[in-house]
C-alpha cells in the first residue's frame, strides 16, 4: 500500500520522492492486513507510513536493540516493524491508552508470530512508563502518541535509555520553520501540541544528554542517541 500524500517521503523533487516511496514500501501481507483490519474496526488511519516502518526496522537493527519501549501502540503496525528489526532475542513493551486498540494490536502480534516477544500496557503512558523504569535500561524508545506528552516522554527516555540507546519520534514536523499557526497545523494540532513539539525537538538536538537530528520524512522523524 503506497503512502498517502501526508506521509510521503520528505524530498522536494517529486520524481525522487516517488522513487523513494516505491523503493521503501515493503509491506508484506501481514502489514497490509493490519491496515485493513484497523479500518474494519473503525480505528483511525494514523499508522506510520510504510517507508517509516522500514526506517524503524532498520534503526532497531542498527542499534542492536533487544529491549525497547513504544509509546502509542494503535493496531501494532509499528510494533511489528520494531520487533522485526530487533530479531528473535528482542522484547518490546508497547503502551496504549485505549483497550479497543490494544485488543486489535494483540491480534496483530499473534498473526505476526511475535506475541511472545511483546507486552501491551493499557492506560496512561505517564503512569506505565514509571512502572517500566524498573525494567531498564532500554536500548530504544519510540514515540508516536499524544504530541503534548512528547517532552515528558523524552525526559523519561533520558533517564531510562542506556548510553548509546536511541529515542525515535514520529510527527515532529507538526509545525514548520516559519512558525505554523495552530489553525494550519497538521492533524488538528493545538497550540499546546505545537509548543510541546518545539520543546521536544530543541531538547533532542541541543541537550547535552542526546546527539540528535531530524530526518526529513514527510511528517518528520526525530532521532536522538543518548550520550550521557
Amino acid at each position: 500500500m503506497a503512502d498517502t500524500a501526508a506521509k510521503t517521503y520528505g524530498c522536494t523533487d517529486v520524481v525522487t520522492a516517488e522513487y523513494a516511496v516505491k523503493a521503501l514500501t515493503l509491506e508484506d501481507d501481514i502489514l497490509q492486513e493490519v491496515r485493513a483490519r484497523t479500518a474494519a474496526a473503525g480505528m483511525p488511519d494514523i499508522h506510520v507510513a510504510a517507508s517509516d516502518g522500514r526506517h524503524l526496522q532498520v534503526l532497531a537493527a542498527a542499534v542492536g536493540a533487544k529491549k525497547a519501549v513504544e509509546v502509542g501502540t494503535l493496531a501494532g503496525y509499528s510494533g511489528v516493524c520494531l520487533l522485526r528489526g530487533m530479531g528473535e532475542g528482542g522484547f518490546l513493551h508497547t503502551l496504549e491508552l485505549h483497550q479497543k486498540h490494544a485488543d486489535v494490536a494483540a491480534e496483530t502480534f499473534r498473526r505476526a508470530g511475535v506475541s511472545n516477544r511483546v507486552r501491551i500496557h493499557v492506560g496512561k503512558a505517564s503512569e506505565n512508563l514509571q512502572k517500566l523504569s524498573a525494567e531498564g535500561p532500554f536500548d530504544l524508545v519510540f514515540l508516536d502518541a499524544d504530541k503534548a506528552g512528547y517532552p515528558g516522554y523524552l525526559a523519561w527516555a533520558a533517564e531510562n535509555l542506556r548510553v548509546g540507546g536511541v529515542v525515535i519520534a514520529d510527527n515532529v514536523f507538526l509545525w514548520d520553520s516559519i512558525g505554523r499557526s495552530a489553525s494550519d497545523a497538521r492533524g488538528g494540532a493545538t497550540q499546546g501540541d505545537i509548543d510541546a513539539m518545539r520543546r521536544f525537538n530543541e531538547t533532542v538536538i541541543r541537550s547535552e544528554r542526546f546527539m540528535g537530528t531530524l530526518l526529513p520524512t514527510g511528517e518528520g522523524l526525530a532521532l536522538g542517541v543518548k550520550v550521557r
